[in-house]
């Protein structure tokens, strides 16, 4: 994985940081992004739990945790997770697609579909023919042009969500050639290209 070294002295920071601050939520957040972020799944979780005994109100707020529990497998947890999300970001597709992905690994599809919350309002374009895709109102091509027509972030972003669609369709063929290409293609700094990687890692597509 690309930063794997900074991304263990991050690590590093935040256990002095939680050793110094052991009430302090926020650290276990963010310790719980790195661990994610080098494939530490269980231990993500467990940094993200400690944090929402510390305080209870960041619980709409652990989007991070809803992609930790997608890749340990606990999709009921992470379908409830974001849900619980998108009672404070209404507006977020990224949220409700990882409930449909949650659902549809657990229930289907259908019932995945038939459930899609509604979201109008996400500013990015990308995001909201993602959105389309999964509600079934547009191809896979829209998603790809409209990611091609914005920049490097976009493409990276359409090319994620299409994979991921894929895989749950079963169609793991799709799925590799579009996750590794958003992962080594559209390099970018942000959680989800992260996500890419580390879908990657566990998928044994490195």
């Amino acid at each position: 994985m690309f930063f794997s070294n900074s991304l263990e002295n991050q690590l590093q920071r935040w256990n002095e940081t939680i050793r110094n601050q052991p009430k302090n939520p926020n650290a276990y957040i963010r310790r719980g992004m790195v661990n994610f972020q080098l494939a530490k799944i269980d231990e993500s979780i467990q940094d993200f739990d400690i944090a929402e005994q510390l305080d209870a109100r960041i619980k709409p707020y652990l989007w991070q945790r809803g992609l930790s529990y997608y890749y340990a497998e606990r999709f009921a947890e992470g379908a409830e997770q974001f849900e619980i999300d998108l009672t404070v970001n209404a507006q977020d597709v990224e949220e409700t697609v990882w409930r449909y992905l949650c659902i549809t690994r657990s229930l289907g599809v259908e019932e995945a579909r038939n459930s899609l919350l509604t979201v109008k309002n996400d500013p990015r374009s990308v995001m909201q023919r993602v959105y389309d895709l999964y509600a079934g109102d547009c191809t896979p091509n829209d998603v790809l042009s409209v990611g091609q027509s914005e920049g490097i972030k976009e493409n990276f972003y359409s090319h994620l969500y299409l994979g991921l669609y894929y895989e749950v369709e079963n169609n793991i063929d799709l799925a590799h050639k579009y996750i590794v290409k958003a992962a080594d293609n559209y390099k970018i700094d942000d959680y989800m290209w992260y996500l890419a990687q580390v879908h990657k890692k566990l998928r044994g597509w490195i």
